[in-house]
């Protein structure tokens, strides 16, 4: 798939005023500072689709982009570690567990995890509520350029591992760097895919 065009559509914090599910969508979501901006940037071809920025926490709201005119690509807000008090911690939860669970055009959700880290207790917690509540997703390994490959597959083997004790399989994943553009085909590939079932 080429992306011809990108553009930005609306952000909230309702998923009852995003825009009408009458298109494919795919939302993409991660700890702070997993480099969530920087691959939404890299997989679009555009610079600066998705804001940057070196303070974790910068997404805040659902953010929607008509991609090609015929699919949405979501920028959701990321979920531990950010620069805010609890009482927004909250809201952000609730108004994300909403989007995720009540969307009726949600493809798949991309949960990316930073390949330099072995797994995490938020990232397995938030994939095992995904997982319970069926929501489709894929994990995207982020950083793959900033760690040697052996130490990646390393810390990815873990994950397996990790993962096998209470998933029957290891969920599909793709390995990414912003800077390399690794992943962006196969990423763009699985979406094109995924848009002939909607």
């Amino acid at each position: 798939m080429k992306i011809k065009t990108a553009e930005f559509i609306i952000s909230n914090t309702d998923y009852k005023k995003c825009p009408k599910p009458d298109k494919p969508e795919y939302a993409f979501i991660g700890r702070s500072n997993v480099g969530k901006s920087s691959l939404i940037n890299m997989i679009t071809g555009r610079n600066k689709l998705a804001k940057i920025s070196g303070t974790p926490g910068k997404t805040q709201l659902i953010n929607h982009f008509l991609i090609n005119d015929n699919w949405y690509l979501v920028d959701l807000p990321g979920y531990g570690y950010a620069k805010t008090s609890k009482k927004n911690r909250k809201i952000w939860k609730d108004f994300i567990r909403d989007y995720i669970l009540n969307r009726s055009n949600l493809m798949c959700l991309f949960i990316l995890i930073d390949s330099r880290h072995e797994p995490l207790k938020n990232d397995s917690e938030f994939m095992e509520q995904i997982g319970i509540n069926g929501i489709p997703f894929v994990i995207i390994f982020t950083k793959s350029d900033k760690i040697k490959i052996k130490k990646s597959e390393d810390n990815i083997l873990a994950y397996k591992k990790h993962m096998l004790k209470t998933w029957e399989s290891m969920p599909e994943y793709i390995i990414s760097s912003a800077i390399t553009k690794t992943g962006q085909e196969e990423i763009l590939n699985f979406i094109e895919q995924t848009n002939r079932l909607f």
